[in-house]
């Protein structure tokens, strides 16, 4: 009799950094549930990716649960009204969404412990990024602690994990990873302003750190521009 392989509920976006995740969680041997959230963002373009990387990759379920934060605003990405930055400046930018991933790694969690999965892995970055708080170590630590007193199976004895297998990596490291790894990264959307098609803009922050980071690790960019 076989030893069935450990589960793990891992956050897919449909971006470059998420998909590589979702590989190395695969590569690791776990039985990949997936989990992406609709949760009111400019365009649908980066969920038909997540449906499109989840089947390339073959997880085991993959879940999209609307939880619409664009309810509250507050952010580029959720409120029309908010412009997307198209050039850098100082301090968190508007595309940060107030409490994305701490909403997002809660309703990972729930599902994880239904699972009975003790390993939740987000493709969080603290190196090429933009900036965010909800993407530095320090936040993945608290949450880890936070899993582990908030819930049945935290209290009776089961560890839960959160792993941020990029939290150390450039964007240049993720890509050489996930090209090992063979993920197919035509098929992620990483544009703030992505068009209907998925088509990117090429200037927002998001777009820059991609293109930079497959010039930096000597990967042709499969990325489709406007």
């Amino acid at each position: 009799m076989h030893d069935q392989p450990d589960k793990a509920v891992v956050l897919l976006s449909g971006g470059l950094d998420s998909a590589t995740a979702l590989a190395i969680a695969r590569d690791q041997g776990f039985d990949c549930h997936a989990l992406s959230i609709d949760y009111g963002q400019r365009h649908l373009a980066e969920l038909n990716a997540a449906r499109r990387v989840a089947r390339a990759l073959g997880v085991t379920a993959h879940q999209v649960l609307p939880m619409p934060l664009d309810r509250f605003g507050g952010s580029a990405l959720t409120d029309p009204a908010i412009a997307v930055p198209e050039q850098e400046g100082e301090g968190i930018p508007a595309t940060y969404v107030p409490a994305r991933n701490t909403v997002f790694l809660s309703l990972a969690l729930g599902w994880a412990e239904v699972l009975s999965a003790r390993d939740i892995f987000v493709g969080v970055n603290a190196v090429d990024y933009s900036g965010y708080p909800d993407c530095r170590p320090e936040f993945i630590a608290a949450f880890e602690t936070l899993a582990n007193l908030a819930t049945k199976a935290g209290v009776e004895g089961e560890h839960f994990r959160i792993r941020a297998p990029l939290i150390r990596l450039s964007k240049a490291e993720i890509i050489q990873a996930g090209s090992r790894l063979g993920v197919d990264y035509s098929l992620t959307v990483s544009c703030y302003q992505a068009d209907a098609e998925g088509r990117a803009c090429g200037v927002c922050d998001s777009c820059r750190l991609r293109a930079r980071g497959f010039r930096d690790a000597g990967v042709a960019d499969p990325t489709r521009y406007r």
